[in-house]
């Protein structure tokens, strides 16, 4: 497994990788201090450095420009440019080490990739409307056709998510899910979906094989995620974190 769980403090964790070239924070619900909806504040900026500045057991070099996007569960991909606002965004792919992307969860599936050719990284936010539009295989075609990626090569991480023993949705929704992919035979029960092994086998099916899945389930780990069904629609958010080095 490339996630791991390091305790910080008391009560308080976080899961990172161990990439050389790659720096990727996913925040856990314990830091109460920092949450997610801090987005929408104009300090934002401003708090996240300094939320990573002060925290120096998890803290990484803070770079020039925080970027991130306005996500509105739709499938649209951008590549992290001189531009500082991203509406209708819910995927970025950083090419270079002055910007770190940061995008929010609560449920949702987070798809972190790496190409270690091209040192370029991109994370996506895949709800089961950017799974159904496969945003993770669009998240890496772009990555191929701007900047010869090949999928082969990409490493893969599905962050923590709602699992199938949590995600029980309409027929409608999962039968769209599932046409998403050429074997669904494991990857539901009944109307309940496994959001995360079926992100991990649409990209399967389109040549990337290095995959990691966290295997925590942000509804039952609701005392370290937050989760939007379990707190019957909260606001709150965890976030991941990338930034290449």
């Amino acid at each position: 497994m490339i996630f791991f769980v390091r305790h910080l403090q008391k009560k308080k964790l976080i899961l990172l990788t161990d990439f050389t070239n790659l720096c990727y924070i996913f925040n856990m619900f314990y830091f109460e201090d920092f949450n997610g909806t801090k987005i929408l504040k104009s300090d934002f900026i401003q708090d996240v450095t300094a939320y990573f500045t002060t925290r120096g057991e998890v803290c990484f070099p803070v770079s020039e420009r925080i970027i991130t996007p306005v996500q509105t569960h739709s499938d649209h991909i951008e590549v992290v440019d001189l531009k500082t606002e991203y509406p209708e965004t819910d995927g970025l792919i950083l090419t270079n080490s002055n910007d770190t992307i940061y995008l929010k969860f609560a449920d949702c599936t987070p798809l972190i990739f790496y190409d270690p050719v091209n040192k370029i990284g991109a994370v996506s936010h895949a709800g089961w409307r950017g799974t159904a539009a496969k945003i993770g295989v669009k998240t890496v075609e772009k990555m191929r056709v701007n900047f010869g990626t090949n999928p082969n090569n990409i490493i893969t991480l599905i962050g923590p998510a709602i699992g199938l023993c949590c995600y029980e949705v309409s027929e409608e929704v999962r039968d769209k899910l599932l046409s998403t992919v050429q074997n669904s035979t494991d990857l539901y029960k009944e109307r309940n979906v496994d959001l995360k092994k079926i992100n991990a086998r649409q990209l399967e099916e389109n040549g990337v094989n290095k995959i990691d899945i966290c295997p925590y389930c942000t509804s039952c780990c609701n005392d370290l995620f937050y989760s939007y069904r379990k707190e019957n629609g909260t606001q709150n958010r965890h976030f991941a974190v990338l930034q290449l080095h």
